[in-house]
């Protein structure tokens, strides 16, 4: 065994005997489905910033988006790190956050099924929330799974992908089922400071590099940069260093705005907003989380651009998906301090990964458990019952998306490429006009669903037609920033050519009463 093996052994463990003790320790706070789901809706400024903040970003991130966009766009590549902190993190919570909080209290949501259930007053609109989210969700962890497996079997060569997945399903499932969001707020907070030790490291190890020599020696380098030749991704010095993204400008665009308008409407995202205790929180949160995403997101994609100079221009074998890996090994495998930091850093990405993994899971478990199974049985399910079949869902949950990673089923990995824009596409307009206009009906929030969802249906089908489904595939950005922009105009206007039931209406006009309460 390695030196840089038995380190990172020695962090695992301890940080696996951290995470159950904190799942231990809160199984007194989460044996209610208000506690079990959202914490009580009593969760502080930090816990509730780094939980937002540690969804966002998991190994996906570093591994592959920061890979792959650092490498093929450079400099540029920044921006989606700023776009994320601005506008999927800043703007969500000064949008969204303080009303989110008190129209859910108002309604008892717990899940973003419920919330449309009980502000449009429709049980079929819950449950096909429900479908989508199990749909397209537990397939997006399953691809956590596969990106944090294949950077640690980059240190331990000799072990199979899925052992290290195991690993993870196995720490993810004990925690989560013991203790519920209160566990994964806490550990969200750990890991959050992990995270931001571990990126401020690496970013000084990456810049300190012979080949990049500091931030002004990365541009300099850059710009004079010429790819080796055979280079299956070639470009030049001046497309790495164009602030704008140079011929990769449309691209980059789209992928700023699939990531960061995208969180507007994602259930795992959204759902921090109802379990933050009060205004002040939310306003202290608001700050801690940003700061968090500039750190972290910036932080990813600085360390990608960087990555052609400390490769020498050369492509690992396993292509952009093995580009950070490879720049791990190269700046932290030699001396002491070197493969400590090198350790740190493998914690940070499991915590990156655990954190998005168990918001998901937990969304996909509670949306069946709590939505969909009580809805179709038509019959009430004691809130007990409800907690213990969350409990066993996220479980089968885990087991699923580990299931799925490892055996690379064409259709789930399929649908891993639409998870977050349609998830999104469909959720964002009934969400945000749901939370900002009486005038919305139920007839404009179905449109709203159902628009997003065959936005995105619609073009896969134009597309795989004519040039496959891969070419459809590889539009996915696109489309989830299609969805979202048609679901938020399509909301509106068919609210507009339909009228709400007087009832409908005087309840409406008392759930709205919650923004003047507090």
């Amino acid at each position: 065994m390695t030196d840089p093996q038995l380190y990172t052994i020695i962090a695992l463990a301890a940080y696996a005997i951290a995470m159950a003790l904190i799942g231990c320790f809160s199984f007194g706070k989460s044996k209610t489905l208000d506690g079990f789901l959202i914490g009580g809706r009593k969760i502080g400024a930090w816990v509730t910033a780094f939980a937002y903040g540690t969804t966002y970003f998991s190994a996906v991130v570093f591994v592959g988006y920061a890979g792959q966009h650092g490498w093929n766009i450079g400099i540029g590549a920044i921006w989606i790190g700023v776009g994320n902190a601005i506008l999927g993190c800043l703007l969500s919570w000064l949008l969204f956050a303080n009303k989110t909080r008190k129209m859910t209290k108002k309604l008892n949501a717990r899940t973003m099924p419920d919330f449309f259930e009980k502000r449009y007053n429709s049980k079929g609109m819950k449950v096909l929330a429900a479908v989508i989210i199990f749909v397209f969700l537990v397939p997006y962890s399953a691809a956590v799974y596969k990106g944090l497996g294949s950077l640690f079997s980059a240190v331990f060569p000799g072990v199979e992908t899925w052992v290290w997945m195991l690993i993870i399903a196995v720490l993810t499932a004990v925690y989560l089922v013991v203790g519920g969001y209160v566990a994964t707020a806490y550990t969200d907070l750990i890991q959050g400071i992990i995270m931001i030790v571990g990126v401020v490291c690496l970013v000084v190890a990456v810049l300190s590099h012979e080949n990049v020599g500091g931030l002004g020696g990365l541009i300099e380098n850059l710009r004079s940069f010429e790819s080796l030749p055979g280079d299956p991704n070639p470009t030049t010095g001046s497309q790495l260093t164009d602030i704008f993204g140079g011929s990769s400008f449309k691209f980059l665009c789209f992928n700023i705005m699939l990531t960061s308008f995208g969180t507007w409407g994602l259930p795992q995202m959204i759902g921090k907003f109802y379990a933050v205790k009060d205004t002040s929180a939310i306003k202290r949160g608001t700050i801690i989380s940003t700061v968090f995403c500039i750190v972290i997101g910036c932080g990813a994609y600085l360390i990608g651009s960087a990555s052609r100079l400390i490769l020498g221009g050369q492509l690992p074998e396993g292509g952009v998906d093995s580009v950070i890996p490879a720049v791990l090994m190269e700046v932290l495998g030699g001396g002491t301090f070197g493969i400590i930091l090198l350790a740190v850093i493998m914690i940070l990405l499991l915590s990156a990964s655990m954190s998005t993994l168990e918001a998901v899971v937990l969304t996909s478990a509670s949306a069946v458990a709590v939505d969909l199974i009580p809805a179709v049985r038509k019959k009430e399910t004691k809130p007990q019952h409800q907690m213990l079949l969350t409990r066993v869902l996220c479980l089968v949950f885990v087991a699923c998306s580990f299931i799925f990673a490892t055996r690379n089923i064409p259709i789930i990995v399929s649908l891993m490429s639409f998870s977050w824009g349609i998830v999104s596409g469909c959720f964002i307009g009934p969400y945000i006009w749901g939370l900002f206009s009486k005038k919305i009906t139920k007839i404009g929030a179905y449109a709203g669903i159902l628009s997003g969802l065959l936005t995105v249906g619609g073009a896969t089908l134009v597309i795989s037609i004519q040039s496959g489904f891969s070419a459809a595939a590889s539009k996915s950005p696109e489309m989830g920033v299609a969805a979202m922009a048609v679901s938020m105009v399509v909301v509106p206007l068919v609210s507009a050519f339909t009228k709400n039931k007087k009832e409908d209406s005087e309840r409406v006009n008392e759930i709205f009463a919650c923004y003047k309460e507090d």
